[in-house]
Order: C-alpha cells, then structure tokens, then sequence
C-alpha cells in the first residue's frame, strides 16, 4: 500500500520507474547503501518530527543526507522548538509511511516537507519509496521538485 502510494505520487513526476526494490532490508542507512551499492551518504534518510505551529503540534519531514545528523541548535533556531521526533509507533499514522520505508512521496497532506542543506554535496540521492526495502535513484533537482517541498533548511551538524 505504502509503496503504491509513492509510486503513484511518483508517476506525477515521470519518475516513478526509478524505483528500485531489494531483496534485502533497507530500512535503515547503512542497510540500504549496502543493497543498492552507493555510498552511505547518498541514502536520503527523511526524518520525521512533531513540530508546534499556529498552537497545535504538526507532523513534518526532514530529508538529509545519509550521514548528517540533526543539530539542536540549528533545528530550534529553524523551527522555533525543541527536535522532537514522532514516536515509532505513532510514525505511519501521522506520515502514512511506517519507519524504515518513510519518504515525502505520498505522504499525508498537511506533513510539512522540507530539504536539508546537506543533501546538495551530492548530485544524486536514494531515498526510500514508501517501503522497508525500496529506494527510488532522484537527482536533486528531480527530488527537490517530487518531494513538493516547502524548502530547504540547515538543521544538521
């Protein structure tokens, strides 16, 4: 389900035969550079969070390069709060992508998406496609304009 919403999101763009499906597991960074053969960093990890915005809290999305992590300073200065990631249990039904597979394509509307900084040493990216061992190959341009994203950030270290 969760991959056919990507896909479907994906075609918008003609970009949904870059979907690439392993028979490994690539639910986390590590694991899905080994099964499609790229560096660690080229794995685009979105990361999700729980964001206070107009007095309610909304759920957004952070796309960083594989390696990068989250730098507390920059992340409140940016988003005018504490870094407080969405709880596992909690992730598919505020994103619609469960943890290892979560991505910006086709995710729930109102999720606020948004690119880090980061990603732009490289040229191409791998980010999941709504499953635990998928992963669609994106320039940044192509990413930048699939994700539908608000727009970039520096939030990471």
């Amino acid at each position: 389900m969760s991959l056919e919403r990507a896909k479907n999101h994906l075609m918008k763009y003609d970009l949904a035969d870059r979907i690439m499906l392993s028979d490994q597991s690539t639910a986390t960074v590590e694991l899905a550079a080994q099964a499609f053969g790229v560096e660690p960093g080229m794995i685009a990890k979105t990361l999700s969070f729980l964001v206070k915005e107009d007095g309610g809290i909304k759920p957004v999305l952070v796309i960083a390069e594989g390696m990068a992590r989250i730098d507390n300073r920059k992340y409140k200065d940016t988003f005018h709060c504490k870094a407080s990631m969405i709880p596992h249990d909690d992730v598919e039904k505020l994103i619609g992508h469960a943890v290892g597979g979560v991505c910006p394509f086709g995710a729930k509307p109102g999720v606020g998406i948004y690119l880090d900084e980061s990603l732009k040493k490289w040229d191409t990216v791998y980010p999941a496609a709504g499953t635990d061992n998928s992963a669609v190959r994106l320039s940044i341009p192509e990413l930048e304009k699939a994700s539908e994203a608000i727009g970039w950030v520096d939030v990471c270290k």
